[in-house]
């Protein structure tokens, strides 16, 4: 009995090593991003934060909820594929600078893709500009064909992206990102998802760090 209790527990260190060890891999990965475009820096660390809060809400388990996080986090890494001049310009994206901006979350998944994380961390960073009524990108899903935690930080997303400042624009404040996520609510967003994005806020006193 005694051994059988030793192998557990070595095991179960060996887990949490290899947990601790994809997390240090994880923040390396995003400090790539961040030295890149310093915007992004904050932006994926507080994404994570609401993301984790969200799918607490939500009744995640807490593997699930550790793999948002750790999407969260890097959800961004494809923006080393975009021009910094692009990322930093303080004027309105022409068109092509546009579609290049929108190539991130492909270019992310090819970075992620054969990295054998324990959660599905490539397909969470390429679907979360998809949108619940297809008019997403970059495939176009819809509904139930994005997963579940990709439409957690879709709405985590565009919450952070508008509560606070861009380099093209100043912060439009807390309550015009959640007026937004609760206007498209069942069209470009989860309503379940919306749901307890709101409830952390009017209800939980959640607070985006900086």
């Amino acid at each position: 009995m005694a051994a059988n209790r030793g192998g557990y527990y070595r095991k179960k260190e060996s887990v949490d090593r290899l947990r601790k060890a994809l997390g240090g891999t994880v923040q390396a990965i995003a400090s790539v991003v961040e030295t890149k475009d310093p915007y992004t820096a904050g932006h994926q660390r507080r994404v994570a934060n609401l993301a984790r809060a969200m799918g607490t809400e939500l009744g995640l388990s807490p593997d699930q909820i550790e793999g948002l996080r750790m999407a969260g986090i890097i959800h961004d890494i494809g923006k080393i594929s975009v021009p910094a001049e692009i990322l930093s310009t303080p004027r309105r994206l022409t068109p092509i600078e546009f579609s290049l901006i929108k190539m991130h979350s492909q270019s992310g998944y090819d970075i992620l893709k054969d990295v054998d994380f324990p959660w599905p961390i490539a397909r969470m960073v390429l679907e979360h500009h998809e949108r619940m009524d297809g008019s997403g990108y970059p495939n176009g899903l819809t509904g139930n064909d994005i997963l579940l935690e990709s439409r957690v930080l879709a709405v985590a997303d565009v919450v952070e992206a508008m509560a606070t400042h861009r380099p093209y624009r100043p912060a439009l404040g807390l309550e015009a990102a959640l007026e937004e996520i609760n206007l498209k609510k069942g069209i470009l967003y989860d309503p379940d998802v919306v749901s307890v994005c709101l409830k952390l806020f009017h209800d939980k006193n959640f607070v985006i760090k900086a």
